[in-house]
């Protein structure tokens, strides 16, 4: 009973970081395949967590599941927030390139926005699978039970501090990500304000957005090739998050 207590226990935190974390996270992935691979998640990591279990009775088992349950949550969010970073500097991209008035809700990302918020959001998915990412993700997932043991609460106010620090990160990311065509598009309208100035009968403003997104399918190119290596310093960012809850 103590083995199958502690992996209940353990398929409760992986299930819950299954649903909410990227890639797995994603709606084209069923709820039954995120439950199966919970549960074998679960079994794989038995042996890790069944050495030190004590069992116990109904009312604190019941109480230990819905703590495991708020630790999925919680890691699987904090995932989720290194990776939004991609999304939102798609969505920056989107903005200052005049894309955001096409803007429409995606039911399979629940996400949001215009071209380059999904475009970005879909390569980053497609690069964690490609680069074995996931696998990453998974191992930081499996040391947190090394550092908070099936059965312990999980102590939030201590962990205030993490979340703060990876809300700033995301922001900060996400600027680092869309920079630079950032600044190219700000060059455009500074060079067609000044071209209003000195040919004020030119019609700046209708020439300016085919002009912003001519140069934001063009540049926008640079940002994508990018991409890999900025997933991969996310993943290690997501796994850094992940071993720092206590």
């Amino acid at each position: 009973m103590g083995w199958l207590e502690a992996v209940a226990l353990a398929g409760v935190r992986v299930t819950a970081f299954v649903i909410i974390a990227p890639p797995f996270g994603h709606n084209a992935i069923p709820m039954r395949i995120k439950a199966m691979l919970g549960v074998g998640l679960a079994i794989a990591v038995a042996p890790r967590v069944t050495g030190d279990y004590v069992p116990r009775e109904i009312g604190p088992f019941l109480l230990s599941l819905t703590g495991e349950l708020v630790i999925g949550l919680t890691l699987g969010f904090l995932v989720m927030l290194a990776f939004s970073a991609v999304q939102s500097a798609g969505s920056m991209i989107d903005l200052f390139g005049g894309f955001q008035l096409a803007q429409g809700f995606d039911p399979m990302s629940m996400i949001n926005g215009a071209q380059f918020s999904k475009l970005f959001h879909l390569v980053a998915l497609a690069l964690l699978f490609a680069t074995d990412g996931y696998q990453v993700v998974l191992g930081g997932l499996f040391r947190s039970f090394g550092a908070i043991p099936v059965g312990e609460g999980l102590d939030l106010p201590a962990n205030g501090e993490l979340f703060l620090d990876g809300l700033g990160q995301m922001f900060l990311s996400a600027l680092q990500i869309a920079a630079p065509l950032i600044v190219v598009l700000f060059l455009a309208d500074a060079g067609l304000g000044l071209l209003t100035r000195v040919a004020p009968a030119l019609n700046a403003f209708a020439l300016g957005f085919p002009l912003k997104i001519l140069l934001t399918i063009v540049f926008a190119g640079v940002v994508v090739s990018a991409l890999p290596g900025i997933v991969a310093a996310l993943t290690g960012d997501a796994v850094t998050a992940l071993l720092g809850v206590r």
